[in-house]
Order: C-alpha cells, then sequence, then structure tokens
C-alpha cells in the first residue's frame, strides 16, 4: 500500500482495507475524495482475495466529514450545484457500501462527524475505538444530515434519539454510542485494527453465499413487511440449498468437525 494519494486500498490475505488518508485535515472529504472512495470500494468489491473489508482513518481521526473552507468556498459563491454535486457523490459511496456482496466493517479510530459519521453507519458491523467519537453535527452549520443519516440514524437508535442526535450536533463518546446502538463494539484504542482485522478475517472464513444473502436480507427487512420477507427467506435458502458451501457446513457438523467454506465468491 502506497501512502500517496487521499484513499489508500490495500489486500491481505482475504481482507480488503480502504483507508482515509488525509490526516492533517482529520480526513475530512476534499476535491474529488468522495469519487475516490466510491472507486477504492468498488475495486475491493470486485476483489475476488478480499472476502471481508475494512473502512478506516489515518491518523487521529476517521473522518469529519466536509471540509468546511471548501463548502464556505462553494456557498460564498452561490456554487449550489458543485455543492449539490457532493452530496450525490455521497450517495455513491453509500449505495456501493449496500451493494457489496461481502461484510463491510468500519473501524473507528476517532472523531467520526458529519458525512463521516455516517460513513461508518453505511457499513454494515461498527468497531470504535474507546478515543472514538461520532456526531451528526451538521445542523452546527446549518446543514441537514446526508451520506444516508436521515435514514441510518432513526433505524439504528429509534426516532426519539435520532431527532435529539441530528437536533443538537453533539458528539457522542465510543461508549454512549455503544449503549445507543450506533456502534456493535468498543475496544481499546491501541487494538482496534487488530481486533477489526480478527472480525474481517473470521468473516472471511465464513461461507460467502450465505453472508451476501443475509446482508441483503437485512436490508430489505428496513422496508418490508412480514410476507415479503418469507418469500426472500425461501429464495434466500434455495440458493443455500444448492451451494457446495451448505452441503459442507452440514456435513461438517454431523461429523462433529469444523466446516472448511470454500472460496468462490458470493456471486
Amino acid at each position: 500500500m502506497s501512502d500517496d494519494g487521499r484513499v489508500l486500498v490495500s489486500v491481505d490475505g482475504a481482507v480488503g482495507t480502504l483507508t482515509l488518508n488525509r490526516p492533517e485535515k482529520l480526513n475530512s472529504f476534499a476535491g474529488t475524495m468522495r469519487d475516490e472512495i466510491a472507486d477504492g470500494l468498488e475495486e475491493l468489491a470486485a476483489d475476488e482475495r478480499a472476502r471481508a473489508v475494512i473502512v478506516t482513518g489515518r491518523g487521529r481521526a476517521f473522518c469529519t466529514g466536509a471540509d468546511v473552507r471548501y463548502l464556505a468556498e462553494l456557498l460564498e459563491g452561490d456554487r449550489l450545484e458543485e455543492a449539490r454535486a457532493l452530496v450525490e457523490a455521497g450517495r455513491r459511496v453509500v449505495t456501493t457500501i449496500a451493494g457489496m456482496p461481502k461484510p463491510v466493517i468500519a473501524a473507528i479510530n476517532g472523531p467520526a462527524a458529519g458525512g463521516g459519521a455516517n460513513l461508518a453507519l453505511a457499513c454494515d458491523l461498527r468497531l470504535a475505538s474507546d478515543r472514538a467519537s461520532i456526531g451528526q453535527t451538521f445542523s452546527n452549520i446549518g446543514l441537514h444530515p446526508d451520506w444516508g443519516g436521515a435514514y441510518f440514524v432513526p433505524r439504528l437508535v429509534g426516532p426519539a434519539r435520532a431527532a435529539e442526535l441530528f437536533f443538537l450536533g453533539e458528539m457522542v463518546d465510543a461508549e454512549r454510542a455503544l449503549e445507543i446502538g450506533l456502534v456493535n463494539r468498543v475496544v481499546p484504542h491501541d487494538s482496534l485494527m487488530v481486533e477489526a482485522h480478527a472480525l474481517a478475517e473470521r468473516l472471511a472464513s465464513r461461507p460467502a453465499l450465505s453472508l451476501r444473502l443475509a446482508k441483503e436480507a437485512v436490508r430489505r427487512s428496513l422496508g418490508a413487511g412480514l410476507d415479503e420477507m418469507l418469500d426472500y427467506e425461501v429464495e434466500a435458502q434455495t440458493q443455500c440449498f444448492r451451494s457446495a458451501d451448505a452441503r459442507e457446513g452440514v456435513q461438517a457438523f454431523l461429523e462433529k468437525r469444523p466446516a472448511l467454506f470454500g472460496r468462490a465468491p458470493a456471486g
């Protein structure tokens, strides 16, 4: 992995990592960085070596969202179409994560604010350093949540807490984020990446098709009724029945041994 560029992509064994690399500006988004993030995610989605993906930030922050100085230039110049394009670029990042056929873990190493917070919330799982914090800071500068925040936050914490987070724009420390459901786990700062890699490797060893379909089930369930999800379960389970991983998993269970799932892509 080269240190050049504002977005770094690497693959180590079965784990892909996308690192935001603008530490001197707390990994805030600048220029084409949003598109570079989406490009990097698409690269990892297509890379069959990477069966699980980690998103993290370099330095002391995960990502503090928009570069406010650049945003100020756009607003002062009444360049609203350019400002709107920044939000649309965020849409591409979020939908790329949602559509990836493999699990994505946010390793939140420090402050995650605004669009940076919602980049983390767009991931399937979130591990937070005990030094991390997360906040919907948009209202502090007169803006509205973007990068999927208006979708993810109410579903994770409920409407009342979501309103509080949006209205007050306060940063929430890691333990509070865990308590209200914004993150899955809090780990010591110095072991964050070790823990993230261990989790990613564990996920990479799981049956890829099963995980892909389960990820899709979670996404669908947020807007579907019971009958629709029951129909999806039948179709998803039938796909699994046809897979070599299901045959291996069932046989391993009967033989009381660990299953050795294949390395075929999730498709």
